[in-house]
């Protein structure tokens, strides 16, 4: 198997290097990250300017650009083979709820969603990953991860996504399929001026997870659930945002119009 590995922390991060090290008894594993953090760019692609990979170990690439263009490359040209797998991750720090709309985490994952596999998106979910430095810090995850496609990934439909979050706990309490969960509205913005007299401003924190009641028809639990109860949580996400419920419903109203 031929995996590549992607993510938004940067090609040195802990994260990526703690998963690559796991990943290695699969397959060749191809590392294309960007150069520097990329938090929060979501699916963007870079359009205005050239990219430049650079090779900085054997199978480990650097890229001037976001996670989705590291993919983007990777499977267009940038090398002379194809990859069975992508793998993004693992994120320092939770992607849950409303987040993978901004995730660079998860923008990357979908880059990868026309695989004969599904493509994976892994975060470390926990109050204290941001300070972690080293590989060792995610190594529990990052096995998980080596068991999980070691075991059979399992079949989704073409076009979506595993979005995984992995608790930061000692003891792994299960695994969970959760539905995405959503959050309150994010905290106010903070402004101040700067030293030389002009107004900046600080995007707020984001707002609280929403205890929703559980899934009844199929049982389920939101992603926050599962991560507050200490259990991994797997979530099948997909790039068709139609509600076609709605549409429908639009759509006779149209009619009877």
């Amino acid at each position: 198997m031929n995996i590549l590995i992607a993510n938004d922390d940067g090609v040195f991060a802990p994260g990526i290097q703690a998963l690559a090290e796991a990943l290695k008894p699969l397959g060749r594993v191809v590392v294309v990250a960007p150069e520097s953090e990329r938090s929060g760019y979501s699916s963007a692609l870079t359009l205005d300017r050239p990219l430049r990979p650079i090779q900085i170990a054997p199978d480990i690439w650097s890229v001037n650009g976001t996670p989705a263009d590291c993919v983007y490359l990777s499977m267009n040209g940038m090398f002379d083979f194809e990859f069975d797998l992508v793998v993004s991750g693992i994120n320092s720090g939770a992607n849950l709820g409303d987040d993978v709309l901004y995730s660079g985490t998860v923008g990357a994952a979908f880059e990868g969603r026309l695989m004969k596999h599904p493509a994976i998106a892994v975060s470390l979910a926990g109050p204290n990953v941001r300070t972690y430095e080293h590989p060792a810090d995610y190594a529990q995850a990052a096995q998980w991860v080596h068991d999980f496609i070691r075991s059979g990934l399992p079949q989704v439909p073409p076009r979506h996504i595993l979005n995984i979050n992995i608790p930061d706990v000692e003891q792994i309490q299960g695994v969970q399929l959760t539905y995405q969960g959503r959050r309150l509205q994010s905290k106010p913005i903070t402004s101040h001026v700067d030293p030389r007299g002009r107004q900046v401003y600080w995007i707020g924190l984001a707002g609280e997870a929403v205890t929703d009641p559980k899934k009844s028809q199929q049982n389920l639990q939101s992603d926050f659930f599962a991560i507050a109860n200490g259990c991994i949580s797997i979530t099948p996400i997909q790039m068709d945002a139609t509600n076609y419920e709605v549409l429908t419903t639009l759509a006779r109203q149209f009619h009877a119009n």
